[in-house]
C-alpha cells in the first residue's frame, strides 16, 4: 500500500468503479463539481445513491491506497474509522482525485464555516473552494490569514476567521453551533460535506473539526463512544436508534428542542422534537 492525499476539495467514495450512474459524472470528474452533483438529483435519484456511495473525502485528506484499475483506486480512509477495516474507512475514488502528501507542517486547523476559498496569498486570488471540517496543516501566520500545506507541495492561504485548532477545547455548544450552520441541507446518502450530509456524517464532521477521531457510521460510533443512560443526557450528547434485533441505523445530537439530525433521504437536516417513531426506535445514548 502507498500514502496519498485528496488533491480534489471533496471525492465521493463508492462501492465499486462500477457504481457511479451518468448523473454522477460531475462527481467523478477529474475536477469534481460536488455542488453541482448534489443540485442536480432530485429524491428519487438520491435514494439510487444507497448501495453506491460510501463516504466522502476533503481536500488534503490522507488515504491508503491497496490498488489501481482502470483509472480508480482502492483506498483505506484512516480518519474514518470503521469496524469494516482497522486501518479506515474501505472503498473506491477516482485516481484523478489523489496527489501526494501534503509537506510537513504543524499547527493543524479546521475550516468552521459552509465553505471557505483558498487563496494564492493573504487577500490574493482565489485557488479552490473548500468545505467544512476539512482540515489542513499550517506553517505560518500574517495579517489575520493562515498558511496552510497543500498536497502536491504546496501552499494556499485562509482567512482566521473561518478556521479553528483542532487542539482548541470545546464544549457540547460549540457542537451544535457548527451543526445548525447546516438546517435545511438536504440529506445526502454517504455526505460528508457542506453540500450533503448523512446522519453520521453530521457527527463524524463536526467531530473532526473539534479535533475528535470519531467513526464514520452511526452503529461504529455507539460501539466506540461512552455510553449514557437515556435519563440522563444532555445537549451535545447523541441518540442512537434501532428497530428491535438489527443494528443501529440513525444519529442525531441531543439538543435542547429535541435532536439536531440529517433526517433521511427526502427530508432536510433539521432541529426538531423526537417523533413517536423516533422514540419507540431510540436504543441508546453516548457522549463525547
Amino acid at each position: 500500500m502507498k500514502l496519498a492525499a485528496t488533491k480534489v476539495p471533496i471525492s465521493t467514495v463508492w462501492t465499486s468503479p462500477d457504481a457511479p450512474r451518468d448523473i454522477d459524472a460531475p462527481a467523478t470528474a477529474a475536477v469534481p463539481d460536488v455542488a453541482a452533483w448534489a443540485k442536480s438529483m432530485d429524491t428519487e435519484t438520491r435514494f439510487g445513491l444507497h448501495g453506491r456511495t460510501l463516504t466522502q473525502l476533503l481536500f488534503a485528506e490522507p488515504v491508503l491506497v491497496r490498488s489501481e484499475r482502470d483509472g480508480w483506486s482502492e483506498i483505506l480512509a484512516p480518519w474514518q474509522p470503521s469496524s469494516q477495516d482497522e486501518l479506515g474507512y474501505p472503498g473506491w475514488v477516482p485516481s484523478s482525485h489523489l496527489g501526494e502528501l501534503p509537506t510537513s507542517a504543524s499547527d493543524p486547523v479546521a475550516i468552521t464555516v459552509p465553505t471557505a476559498t483558498l487563496l494564492t496569498e493573504p487577500g490574493g486570488r482565489p485557488v479552490v473552494e473548500l468545505s467544512f471540517a476539512t482540515v489542513l496543516a499550517s506553517d505560518e501566520h500574517a495579517d489575520g490569514y493562515t498558511r496552510v500545506a497543500t498536497p502536491d507541495g504546496g501552499h494556499g492561504w485562509l482567512p482566521d476567521a473561518v478556521l479553528r485548532s483542532v487542539v482548541e477545547p470545546s464544549d457540547a455548544d460549540e457542537r451544535l453551533r457548527l451543526g445548525e450552520q447546516f438546517l435545511g441541507l438536504e440529506y445526502l446518502w454517504g455526505g460528508t460535506s457542506a453540500y450533503g450530509l448523512d446522519c453520521s456524517g453530521l457527527v463524524h464532521a463536526v467531530s473532526r473539526v473539534l479535533g475528535l477521531r470519531t467513526p464514520r457510521d452511526a452503529h461504529d460510533q455507539a460501539d466506540d463512544l461512552p455510553n449514557i443512560p437515556l435519563d440522563e443526557v444532555q445537549p451535545g450528547d447523541l441518540y442512537f436508534f434501532a428497530r428491535p434485533g438489527k443494528t443501529i441505523h440513525h444519529v442525531g445530537f441531543v439538543s435542547p428542542t429535541g435532536m439536531l439530525h440529517a433526517s433521511e433521504t427526502g427530508k432536510r437536516l433539521e432541529n426538531t422534537p423526537l417523533t413517536e417513531d423516533r422514540r419507540s426506535t431510540l436504543t441508546t445514548a453516548a457522549r463525547f
